[in-house]
């Protein structure tokens, strides 16, 4: 089960759980493969609904593997998605929420 104060987030790829999480490796990461000028620039993209599906699968993988899950980029685009591709966006902004919710 996913610890909300951990910034997890769970999600189920092709019958199994996963815990997502974006860790500053991840973050880096997700940085790079998205060649964002800044995270803010991405959160606002989530915020106005101005987000492509490249976004969600790259929020998607740097969370998994921030949470320990070695899936490659190729894997994941071939995945199975419980609640499909509506459920993957919600648990990307999910993600981006709780990396940069400040817990009390």
């Amino acid at each position: 089960m996913a610890n909300p104060w951990r910034g997890e987030v769970s999600l189920v790829i092709d019958g199994e759980r996963h815990e997502a999480r974006l860790t500053l490796g991840a973050l880096a990461e997700l940085e790079a493969a998205l060649q964002a000028d800044s995270l803010v620039a991405l959160v606002e993209r989530f915020e106005s609904n101005r987000f492509s599906s490249r976004d969600v699968l790259a929020l998607l993988l740097a969370g998994l593997r921030g949470g320990g899950a070695e899936m490659d980029a190729a894997t994941l685009e071939h995945a199975q998605i419980e609640g499909g591709p509506m459920a993957a966006a919600r648990a990307a902004a999910e993600l981006l929420a709780r990396a940069f919710t400040v817990q009390a």
